[in-house]
C-alpha cells in the first residue's frame, strides 16, 4: 500500500470503530448487559456490515496489505446498499436525537462513503469477473437466513420488509428476492467501474 493509502485506510477504521464504541454503550443504556447489548447490535446487517468495514480496514492499516480486490468490491458493495435501503426505504421510520443521531449518520452514511471513496481511490481492481457479482450474494442471503431464523425463535425482525408478523411468507420471500436482485446489480455496477477504472 502506497503512504496515502494506508493513511486513507487507517482513516476510515477510525471511523468505522469511533462510531461501533459510541454506539455499544448507547445500546447498553437499553439493555444493561453486555452479552444482550453485543447480541442486540449482533441482529442487524448495517451493524454487522459497518463492524466487517471496521476489521478490514483495521487490518490493512495495522498490516500496510491490501486486501483483495475481489473482498473490497464485496464489502463496498454491501456497505454502499446499507447506505441507499436505509435512505430510500427506512430513514422516515427513526428522528434519533444527539449521539444516536451521529451514529445513525456514521453507520448510515459517513462509513459507506468513506469506504467508496476508498474504494475508488486505492482498492486494487483486479480483472473482476462478472460472477463475482453473483458471488457477492452470500453475504446478504446468510444474513436474511440468520435474521429470519432468529425471528422465528423470537417473535422480532430487525427490518420491516423481512418482518413475518406483518407479512406473509410469499411477500417476505419477494422481499427478499427483490433485494437479491439489487445486490447483484450493484455487484455489475462494481464490476463494471473497476474494468473501467483499469482501462
Amino acid at each position: 500500500m502506497t503512504r496515502p493509502a494506508r493513511i486513507s485506510a487507517s482513516l476510515v477504521f477510525l471511523l468505522a470503530l469511533a462510531t461501533i464504541a459510541v454506539q455499544v454503550p448507547l445500546t447498553y443504556q437499553d439493555y444493561g448487559s453486555l452479552g444482550a447489548t453485543l447480541w442486540r447490535l449482533g441482529w442487524f446487517f448495517t451493524l454487522l456490515t459497518n463492524a466487517m468495514v471496521c476489521v478490514s480496514f483495521g487490518l490493512m492499516s495495522i498490516r500496510g496489505q491490501s486486501l483483495s480486490a475481489h473482498w473490497l468490491g464485496g464489502l463496498t458493495l454491501w456497505i454502499l446498499i446499507v447506505a441507499i435501503v436505509y435512505h430510500t426505504l427506512l430513514a422516515h421510520l427513526f428522528s434519533e436525537t444527539g449521539l444516536r443521531w451521529w451514529t445513525d449518520l456514521g453507520f448510515h452514511t459517513a462509513i459507506p462513503l468513506a469506504t467508496a471513496l476508498y474504494w475508488l481511490a486505492f482498492a486494487p481492481k483486479a480483472p473482476l469477473p462478472w460472477r463475482a457479482a453473483l458471488i457477492w450474494l452470500w453475504w446478504p442471503i446468510l444474513y436474511c437466513v440468520y435474521a429470519m431464523l432468529r425471528g422465528l425463535g423470537s417473535g422480532e425482525y430487525p427490518y420491516p420488509f423481512l418482518d413475518l408478523n406483518d407479512l406473509t411468507l410469499t411477500q417476505t420471500a419477494i422481499n427478499i428476492v427483490g433485494l437479491s436482485v439489487a445486490f447483484y446489480l450493484g455487484g455489475l455496477g462494481i464490476i463494471a467501474i473497476a474494468r473501467a477504472f483499469r482501462r
